[in-house]
């Protein structure tokens, strides 16, 4: 094992979208649950709206395809397989629905790939629970990888050695930009799925290179996470590591 653990969210950062904004869309619901916003709370209204769509007549398999249907970048799908077959724990912690995480995730084959998945969560206590288990696994290493406005709390737990991978044009990248005294990670940004993919993996072979975990033999990339592995052919190549975002201290 690699000894570190990844850890993802999961609108705007695996997938493209909102999964409860594309399910929405694609059910024609968008301009009623807007309506209702204003006086419900998001989560219990989604919920509501789920049952308005089974006493129309929307059947769980419908639901399905739309959520196989959601924007996903191929070369998240790549960097997932990549990070676990390099022996990383990757988790998920995100306020998305746990049922359109597990389904997207299945469609593309990854499921497998994570070892947890925490849904609508406390950001900070679960990040805080996530480094207090790294310490006694005697995992070393972070790697934090969000958007929005809620990533920002537990970006703050990260500590010097672990690493945050913003999405740039997006919430947390500017709140990291903004209060960046207040973080002690070494900070990547990316903006879509390739950036994301070489960043991650190449953070990945540093540390396991630098820690000197890995047996010289040639790393293996699962297929899909759960059939055999194929070793990396010589083609692969990634664009080299962006510099560090600077980070004032």
């Amino acid at each position: 094992m690699a000894g570190i653990v990844v850890v993802f969210d999961f609108d705007s950062t695996i997938i493209e979208c909102d999964s409860d904004n594309w399910v929405l869309d694609e059910t024609g619901f968008t301009e009623k649950f807007y309506e209702l916003l204003p006086t419900t709370l998001w989560n219990p209204l989604m919920d509501r709206m789920m049952g308005e769509l089974h006493s129309e007549g929307k059947t769980i398999e419908e639901i399905v395809e739309i959520l196989k249907r959601t924007p996903l970048n191929p070369r998240i799908v790549h960097a997932i397989e990549a990070a676990y077959s390099l022996g990383c724990d990757l988790k998920i912690v995100s306020d998305a629905n746990m049922f359109f995480i597990e389904t997207i995730l299945k469609h593309h084959g990854v499921r497998n790939c994570f070892s947890e998945i925490i849904a609508n969560p406390s950001y900070g206590v679960i990040i805080e629970r996530i480094q207090n288990l790294l310490s006694t696994e005697g995992k070393k290493k972070f790697i934090y990888l969000g958007d929005g406005n809620g990533d920002f709390c537990p970006s703050l737990k990260l500590k010097e050695n672990d690493y945050l991978m913003p999405r740039k044009y997006f919430p947390l990248s500017d709140l990291v930009s903004k209060d960046s005294n207040k973080i002690k990670a070494e900070v990547h940004g990316w903006k879509d799925g390739e950036e994301l993919e070489n960043i991650l993996v190449h953070i990945i072979n540093k540390e396991i290179e630098g820690n000197k975990i890995n047996n010289n033999s040639t790393p293996k990339i699962s297929i899909d996470c759960k059939l055999g592995s194929i070793p990396i052919m010589e083609t692969t190549t990634y664009q080299p590591l962006p510099k560090a975002l600077p980070v004032r201290h």
